[in-house]
């Protein structure tokens, strides 16, 4: 008889195991008569030694990342310096996911089992926090966070008596409510959310649209919400299942229509050969990748700069794409984990050690 380790048990492996790194894209990309632009990276020293994997840009000049050790950073300078503004006595916390509204306020999530699933707010940089949610459901393993606007946002943990749990929230963090379930789908055995590049879960700006990414199960899926949460369908993701270690890790919709999924079997020893999808009907169907990236992949998001590329991240490097998502090359062989923009076209990534760089343009 094998006996496997218990859910919460390996989701938090999965969440502390794979690397990471992180990126900012300073200007618009240049016209490059030759050809597409070349990409590259410029560290930045945050003085920390944490695992970021939450990450949330404002701004050219203000971002937020989150991460192990319950630590918390900011910096108001485009990178050159960082504070450290972590909430007090939470060092035993992994804060996997941040979501950002401004260089004063932001909402932080913990995950892990049972009462380890947390919500923390600040309204004044991060000099003070309010715990806003502390769970109290033995079965909730929450993983991912994302907001509609300054006011509308989810939080999703894994299934709860075989339905994924959602948290609503419609004053920006301050209070949460747990949305009824008959909305949701029955969870296959085993599924679940990766809290890997806080991207497990995500919202259309402005919008009503939400998508949930699985793994763990048979077959890896999308879940897809019009009404903020409260009703969802899903549908099949031609990425890797079958396992624990493998599925969607990370989603990325450029509007309601394009989506690109990324994945894979996080373990280092395996393969992952089909680690990328495309959808382009807001998530209800999802078509491999013709040129998918050539391992596993954590992160994805969407470059503003150009309306078909987009950059993919992981362990054993980093991709771009300049065909929304159908076919992927490879421009780094650095580790990195999760990756995000901001609107003013700025492109931030966050990874091991405490790592930051700049997605630089040739």
């Amino acid at each position: 008889m094998i006996l496997w380790a218990s859910l919460p048990d390996m989701k938090l492996r999965i969440a502390l195991g794979a690397l990471s790194a992180s990126l900012l894209l300073a200007a618009p990309l240049p016209a490059h008569a030759a050809g597409p632009p070349r990409l590259g990276w410029e560290l930045k020293d945050t003085g920390v030694t944490a695992r970021l994997r939450g990450l949330s840009p404002v701004s050219r000049n203000v971002v937020w990342a989150s991460g192990s050790a319950g630590t918390v950073l900011r910096t108001v300078d485009g990178g050159r310096t960082w504070q450290n503004v972590s909430p007090p006595d939470t060092s035993a916390l992994q804060f996997r996911d941040i979501e950002a509204f401004d260089a004063n306020r932001a909402v932080a999530l913990s995950i892990g089992a049972g009462t380890d699933s947390r919500v923390y707010r600040t309204q004044d940089g991060g000099r003070t926090w309010t715990e806003t949610f502390r769970n109290d459901e033995p079965q909730a393993f929450y993983d991912c966070l994302a907001f509609f606007d300054h006011r509308h946002g989810l939080a999703m943990s894994d299934p709860v008596n075989g339905r994924f749990r959602i948290l609503s929230t419609r004053d920006g963090g301050r209070s949460w409510q747990v949305l009824p379930s008959d909305g949701m789908p029955e969870a296959l055995p085993g599924e679940a959310g990766f809290a890997a590049s806080g991207q497990c879960l995500v919202a259309s700006p402005g919008g009503r649209d939400a998508w949930l990414a699985s793994g763990g199960a048979s077959r890896a899926r999308v879940f897809h919400s019009r009404d903020r949460g409260h009703t969802w369908t899903v549908t099949d993701a031609p990425i890797p299942g079958g396992d624990p270690a493998r599925g969607v890790f990370g989603l990325a919709f450029r509007d309601r229509h394009r989506g690109i999924a990324v994945g894979g079997d996080y373990r280092p020893e395996q393969q992952s050969p089909d680690a990328g999808a495309v959808s382009r009907d807001g998530g209800d169907s999802w078509q491999p990748s013709s040129v998918p990236p050539p391992a596993y992949r954590s992160g994805v998001a969407w470059l503003p700069q150009l309306p078909f590329a987009a950059v993919a991240v992981g362990p054993s490097g980093s991709d771009v794409t300049y065909s929304g998502g159908r076919v992927w090359e490879s421009f780094d062989g650095g580790s990195f984990d999760t990756v995000a923009c901001a609107e003013d076209r700025s492109c931030w990534a966050a990874g091991e050690q405490g790592r930051v760089a700049r997605l630089t343009v040739k």
